[in-house]
């Protein structure tokens, strides 16, 4: 039986009857200029993206692609990478739909050739990959990680997490370089979720989501806005977490001692899910969760989390440490950010993404090496860590080098013949 809870929830997400919400035109305040028309001179951006194309370029396609071709029965040259991708790790294959992003949103900004290659040649062979294992699923796990997801035993760490990098590398492989096989190959990726997802029933999916799946739904409603197939808005649908979307729609702040990455991409899945649909209400949920989130749980550098989590509203004098401000976390936030500024243009949003961007990322990078932080520590005596090449990968390896990847974005925007920095 639904608890009374959940039926509120679920009325304010589904509008409360099978016809759905009134939907309008979504209208932007602002524009970003596409990076192809924005170039970076000499300082410290330059420099901190050229860092970024050189470890790009370092890191083996045939090690990104191991697991991959072993978890398909194809034969796999090379020897597998440490850290997060090696092969018993359970989000094996992330860091990889990471690098997509990161060489085609780096290939947008420079034209560089030989990032589309890398592109182009991994896309090629994940198609090999997914044709071998029957045409449609794709990953560097097996589908057992989903049997044991939907069963509730034996959880394995995060299995749509992972997916979603890959759907989201493959989505920026199409939409930035070109490449049309990639968006084949993301269209058989989503038939293959739509059906695992289509009988299971909503207390089953319910259960699913608890597990942390990043940002499936907004992959899905960007695949949905090529595409315009039905199905892959109701699939992108499916991953709005009534749960925890619900609460914030009523305005009811739920964020207290959450682990925050886990919860920003939903948002971010809100956000797309408001301009796909011009339903009012996403945009409402997102505008409360970023007051919330930026006015009552963020330290002055921009970061807001201690130990991933978020602490209790206008509280953060005692929690500063070594594990502050998960870059994951500043990256996302951004994100969700540039959506509130494109919407409305108002001072502060622009003013947050500012500080967030100089304290959170541009400092997170070593310099010459391009090797990248998981936490900005904000406790005094601790130093700045930073990973290894080959045997780190953490989830902020992952959107460090998609942030150094866009430095030229964001910079400048456009409304009519006005121009905004």
């Amino acid at each position: 039986m639904l608890s009374l809870t959940t039926l509120v929830v679920a009325l304010i997400l589904s509008g409360g009857s099978k016809t759905g919400p009134r939907i309008g035109e979504v209208r932007m305040a602002l524009e970003p200029f596409d990076q192809r028309e924005v170039q970076l001179l000499s300082g410290p951006c330059k420099t901190a993206m050229d860092t970024n194309l050189k470890y790009l370029l370092e890191l083996d396609v045939d090690r990104l692609l191991y697991n991959f071709r072993v978890n398909a029965g194809l034969p796999a040259p090379g020897t597998p990478l440490g850290g997060w991708e090696a092969p018993d790790v359970e989000v094996r294959g992330h860091f990889t739909g990471h690098y997509l992003s990161a060489c085609s949103l780096l290939y947008r900004a420079t034209g560089d050739p030989r990032l589309k290659q890398r592109v182009d040649t991994m896309v090629a062979e994940l198609a090999k990959c997914q044709k071998a294992l029957g045409g449609e699923y794709l990953s560097a796990f097996p589908t057992s990680f989903f049997d044991r997801l939907e069963s509730g035993r034996q959880i394995p760490w995060a299995p749509y997490y992972t997916i979603h990098k890959i759907m989201a590398g493959l989505f920026d492989a199409y939409s930035l370089c070109g490449n049309k096989q990639a968006l084949e190959v993301l269209k058989g990726m989503a038939a293959y979720f739509k059906k695992r997802t289509d009988r299971l029933a909503i207390a089953d999916m319910d259960r699913v989501l608890n597990t942390e799946f990043g940002g499936m739904s907004e992959v899905l409603h960007n695949l949905y806005s090529v595409t315009k197939d039905p199905a892959h808005l109701e699939l992108a649908h499916r991953f709005d977490q009534a749960a925890f979307l619900g609460p914030l729609a009523l305005d009811h702040d739920d964020l207290s001692r959450i682990h925050a990455n886990t919860q920003i991409p939903k948002i971010c899945g809100a956000a797309r899910r408001y301009e796909v649909t011009g339903d009012p209400r996403y945009r409402e949920t997102v505008t409360y969760f970023w007051d919330r989130v930026v006015n009552h749980r963020t330290y002055a550098t921009g970061g807001c989390t201690n130990g991933e989590a978020w602490g209790d509203p206008d509280r953060l004098a005692d929690s500063l440490s070594a594990t502050n401000q998960e870059c994951c976390t500043t990256y996302n936030m951004l994100k969700v950010t540039r959506y509130l500024l494109r919407w409305t243009g108002a001072v502060k949003y622009g003013d947050f993404y500012g500080r967030a961007f100089f304290n959170g990322i541009l400092g997170t990078q070593e310099p010459g090496t391009g090797m990248l932080m998981y936490y900005v520590p904000l406790a005094s005596g601790f130093r700045r860590p930073f990973g290894t090449p080959y045997n780190s990968f953490w989830c902020c390896y992952g959107t460090g080098i998609e942030s150094f990847a866009k430095l030229n974005d964001s910079i400048y925007f456009h409304s009519g013949n006005a121009l905004y920095v």
